[in-house]
């Protein structure tokens, strides 16, 4: 059980006068476009279905903005949020007025609001979709939730998910028509503040799961979709003719634009090709070192439905991108880095110093050719060392660079179980297991070990092209945690990379940063921050985890992200559990990192200890908040 540390948030301070662009709003749409479907999801009524209410909850994030850019060019301001931006405050309260509208009863006589029918886009054929499942306790929330009027289940989520104020609650209710705000907060009362639940993969309706739609339904209508079926490949043999139509371009949209740029970012002839030996002389170990592999470099047709691909995806490409990663095309000829037959599809890597972009299609055509995109900037090192050339079966395999003298596969959360080799086929390794598309209970968690003249890296599969860079240490002096003490530090927290799947990681840090010894003499407890970061900069996350002796994986007690916790720019971290003892008393457990000199509860638990460690005895159920006081005389919250 977590223990609850509720900082006081400053109270707002936008003027009444204070103005939102149109641009300004959509940049907090993108920017936070997670945490607002997040929230969406959260105040829909489970009513509607899992795989409805994900899609809803995308549709209402999406329409958060004016319908038209150039005849709204201001927007009133109602309050500011997320760190004082007016633009987030406005969407999020669009996001809130549709969600409390969709969850409205249809009524006779009375045209439907939009957002009370289901959404036009975005829209999946074939599959169902929803969030991971969670644990009984989000289970629990979720139907507790449910049971909540509208504007009640509004203002639970606004206090935990968004750390508002009763009074911030009060005036978004009312700015989203709602008559009685504070009959909606007295009702919010009744669900106990499980807050910390509310950011669990349950409620993500951005990490999800596919299970196939009625069968025997789809395949009924199988028989009326031939005839469209026919018209359309009658359409596609005529454009595929020659001429200036889009054949040659395989699954790509029709050229909107034509000049003497494009035209030679499409040119496969133009392409960079860096010199097998260019990686031995260049002062760089980055992607622009790496030379073009693979069976298939002189296939121009394949580069040229690649590129084209990559400029104007059609609508059956399936293309997918990294959370802050540009999805338009090439500015200029990109780099070539591979084209070869992987499994059963042919694949082209390109790098435009920018992103690595991944191009694949099936060996006997284009249809169901795909496009994916990942951030790559300022990746050097250890961080430019692999990239992941497709994934099938379970498995993972990867193209690693020229300077890769070795690849083994090693299972974290096994540190003494030892490494098993890889075959390197010009630089391709083996297939390995792959945790990234893994479900259910997670025991073993395999990763990548790659060695070059520096030394031995461990890179880690999360869903995405790079992997992400494995290191251990305090955040000032991290190091390669391939030794057996950077090892030991991560086994019993290997799974709870899967906390971080999807979200464009670029590097995971593991620092055990206190020992504790526990109040009835039964051992000693650790404590470890795990901090990534990702490419784009911001979007990190911080999860304090706790270990009991003997136990053999670490629990998430605290989180946050978008915090200089535990990273190098702040070397310092506050968390605590409620804990109870093999004699059956609670504690409440704190530590912070090196250089804390006391710690300090407030709320449910009241004490305090000189010193970075505190345990005071607690009941069972109770809250409380921590601060604690550096050397320098600062002062630091615990994580939530």
């Amino acid at each position: 059980m977590q223990s609850q540390d509720v900082a006081q948030r400053p109270a707002p301070g936008s003027p009444a006068d204070r103005v939102v662009d149109v641009e300004q709003a959509e940049a907090a749409l993108v920017e936070h476009y997670p945490r607002l479907v997040r929230l969406a999801h959260l105040l829909l009524p489970s009513g509607l279905g899992r795989s409805r209410r994900v899609l809803t909850a995308h549709a209402l994030a999406q329409r958060a903005l004016p319908r038209s850019r150039a005849a709204a060019p201001v927007i009133p301001a109602q309050s500011t949020g997320r760190d004082g931006d007016p633009g987030y405050a406005y969407v999020r309260q669009r996001v809130v007025r549709t969600a409390l509208e969709a969850g409205l009863p249809l009524r006779r006589r009375a045209w439907p609001k939009r957002a009370q029918l289901p959404p036009v886009l975005p829209q999946v054929r074939g599959l169902k979709l929803f969030p991971r499942s969670g644990g009984a306790e989000e289970l629990a929330l979720d139907q507790e939730l449910s049971a909540l009027s509208g504007p009640a289940r509004a203002a639970y989520v606004l206090r935990g998910l968004e750390r508002l104020t009763d009074g911030e609650v009060r005036r978004i209710l009312t700015e989203c028509g709602v008559e009685d705000p504070d009959e909606a907060l007295d009702e919010a009362d009744t669900v106990p503040a499980r807050y910390a639940l509310l950011e669990s993969p349950e409620f993500d309706p951005c990490s999800l799961q596919a299970r196939p739609t009625d069968l025997m339904r789809r395949r009924q209508h199988a028989r009326a979709a031939l005839v469209a079926a026919a018209a359309l490949a009658v359409c596609g043999t005529l454009l595929a003719l020659p001429g200036d139509g889009w054949g040659p371009d395989g699954a790509a949209a029709p050229s909107y634009a034509r000049n003497p740029a494009a035209e030679a970012a499409l040119a496969p002839g133009r392409l960079v090709r860096v010199s097998p030996a260019a990686w031995r002389t260049s002062p760089r170990t980055d992607f622009s070192a790496w030379s073009a592999r693979g069976e298939l470099t002189a296939d121009k047709k394949l580069l040229r439905r690649a590129l084209a691909v990559w400029a104007r995806p059609g609508e059956s490409v399936q293309v997918s991108a990294t959370p802050g990663t540009p999805s338009g095309g090439p500015a200029g000829p990109p780099q070539l880095l591979y084209a070869g037959a992987v499994d059963s599809a042919r694949v082209v890597i390109l790098y435009d110093g920018l992103r690595i972009a991944r191009y694949a299609e099936p060996k006997d055509g284009t249809a169901g050719a795909a496009l994916d995109l990942a951030r790559v900037d300022g990746a050097s090192g250890a961080a430019a060392s692999a990239v992941v050339l497709g994934r099938s079966d379970g498995n993972v395999r990867y193209l690693t660079a020229p300077w890769v003298t070795k690849a083994t596969e090693r299972d974290l959360s096994k540190p003494g179980a030892g490494e098993m080799a890889l075959t390197l086929t010009d630089g391709i390794t083996a297939p390995l297991a792959s945790p990234a598309t893994r479900s259910g209970a997670c025991t073993t968690w395999n990763v990548l070990e790659v060695t070059d003249a520096s030394g031995a890296h461990l890179l880690s599969d999360l869903g995405e092209l790079v992997p992400a860079l494995l290191t251990s240490g305090r955040p000032t002096a991290e190091h390669d945690p391939t030794g057996a003490l950077g090892l030991r530090t991560w086994a019993p927290f290997a799974c709870s990379l899967g906390e971080v799947r999807g979200q464009g990681v670029r590097t995971v840090n593991a620092w055990q940063y206190a020992r504790q010894p526990l109040p009835d003499g039964s051992g000693t407890a650790t404590w470890v921050c795990t901090r990534a970061d990702t490419w784009r900069g911001d979007g990190s996350r911080v999860l304090a985890q706790f270990r009991t002796p003997g136990g053999l994986f670490g629990a998430a007690v605290a989180t946050a992200g978008d915090v200089p916790a535990c990273g190098p720019r702040d070397p310092h971290v506050l968390a605590g559990v409620l804990w109870k003892a093999q004699g059956g008393s609670w504690y409440l457990l704190a530590a912070g990192a090196k250089g804390t000199e006391s710690i300090r509860a407030t709320g449910g638990v009241t004490g305090s200890g000189e010193g970075s460690l505190l345990a005071l005895r607690a009941a069972q159920g109770s809250r409380a908040e921590l601060s604690g006081r550096l050397a320098d005389g600062r002062t630091i919250h615990g994580l939530r």
